[in-house]
């Protein structure tokens, strides 16, 4: 899998400069996505890195060449260390979520229009299109994730978060940040005040007029949620600090799909006694996770472990303790892992905390330095961040 990301990467090289700059947001449709990348399921699990992306980038078009594109690779990495910044948000959407669950059980109606909007069966050709492509292949154009957002917030004017769920359960490049904060800009959550309208003349002039909707389809006015939040966001906290490995310890490693490639933290310099991926997709949602997700994620995790060399265990994220009785089995005394940020999967394992306490084996976790240089500018805006590129390219010695 690995190899086939690294050749459509190569594939793509040319086209990181003006070509993207100029492309990037028109969504050709299922099939013609050429203006971009569609590199994100690989680059979600790290089987190819954002630093490999944004090397490659440099390497043929410049840093100025290519602002573009890396622009957008480290919002993606900005986004997910705000919300590490902010693990209040994550637990919120989460509550939030269970809450927007028990209403759709209570309420016929509102299941039989979001069941419409999740079968593509609105009406509204440009809205069903998308539903129909994000079920059945996986992806959805960043510039149709927004419409699809917008529409389903301010025109089926539907609870945002079962949105965000409905993308997180079918989205191979499913992120909990990109996608939870994603969500949240087009409501006006993420920068308060500031909503994204989905406009009738920019879907048509975006889609190559492939769809013309009417502008009396689209909601004409917008309000931001940001009011049933009116304790507006929590501040910035410090980056957490992670428990690395210790040298000489029974160690289990545990491969999860945050980072399908732990071969770059020398994993064999450790006592190792275990290895093992964690298939977790399914945390994804109590509803049903499309199959292309869960078979991409297996699939990914084993190349994974094919390219350690190494004979890995497959588990499966059912009862957290049950990670501590696998540990314990293999005479492990730590685990180690790459870091996990804010999300199910890190739910999880604080759920499994108390049980490997108990066992006497310790959670210990490496973090890239990518995400050590971008994060500690993530306490606000893009903007911010942006200022910072050079910075972060001269850090991560991308010249």
């Amino acid at each position: 899998m690995r190899a086939h990301a690294l050749e459509l990467m190569h594939s793509f090289a040319p086209r990181m400069g003006r070509r993207y700059a100029s492309g990037r947001n028109y969504d050709h449709g299922p099939g013609q996505h050429r203006a971009v990348s569609c590199l994100s399921p690989y680059v979600r699990r790290r089987i190819v890195t954002e630093e490999e992306l944004v090397a490659t980038a440099v390497e043929h078009h410049g840093a100025d060449g290519a602002e573009k594109f890396i622009q957008e690779v480290v919002w993606r990495s900005y986004f997910k260390g705000w919300l590490e910044r902010r693990p209040t948000i994550w637990r919120n959407c989460v509550h939030g979520l269970n809450a927007d669950r028990i209403a759709l059980s209570e309420d016929r109606r509102l299941r039989k229009r979001v069941e419409a909007a999740e079968t593509g069966s609105t009406g509204l050709d440009c809205f069903d299109a998308w539903a129909t492509e994000l079920t059945e292949t996986g992806y959805l154009h960043n510039h149709a994730r927004m419409w699809f957002a917008s529409i389903w917030i301010f025109s089926l004017h539907l609870p945002w978060r079962l949105g965000a769920d409905f993308f997180y359960r079918n989205l191979l490049d499913g992120d909990p940040a990109s996608n939870t904060l994603g969500w949240r800009w087009v409501a006006g959550l993420h920068t308060r005040g500031k909503a994204y309208q989905a406009q009738a003349w920019n879907i048509a002039k975006f889609t190559n007029q492939r769809f013309s909707p009417c502008e009396q389809d689209l909601a004409s006015v917008i309000e931001p949620l940001d009011s049933t939040e009116p304790e507006g966001l929590p501040p910035a906290r410090p980056v957490c600090d992670v428990t690395a490995p210790a040298a000489g310890v029974p160690t289990a490693l545990l491969i999860t799909e945050e980072d399908c490639s732990p071969g770059v933290f020398s994993p064999h310099d450790l006592d190792l006694v275990a290895v093992a991926t964690l298939a977790s997709s399914t945390l994804r949602s109590d509803a049903p996770v499309a199959e292309h997700v869960q078979t991409f994620e297996m699939e990914a995790l084993a190349d994974a472990a094919m390219r350690l060399s190494t004979e890995a265990e497959t588990l499966t994220a059912g009862r957290p303790e049950r990670l501590a009785e696998w540990a314990t089995k293999k005479g492990a005394r730590q685990i180690a892992t790459p870091f996990v940020p804010q999300g199910p999967l890190r739910d999880w394992l604080d759920a499994a905390a108390p049980a490997l306490e108990r066992q006497g084996i310790t959670l210990t976790e490496w973090r890239r330095d990518w995400d050590e240089a971008i994060w500690h500018y993530a306490t606000a805006g893009f903007f911010k961040v942006k200022k910072q590129i050079p910075r972060i390219l001269e850090r991560m010695e991308i010249a």
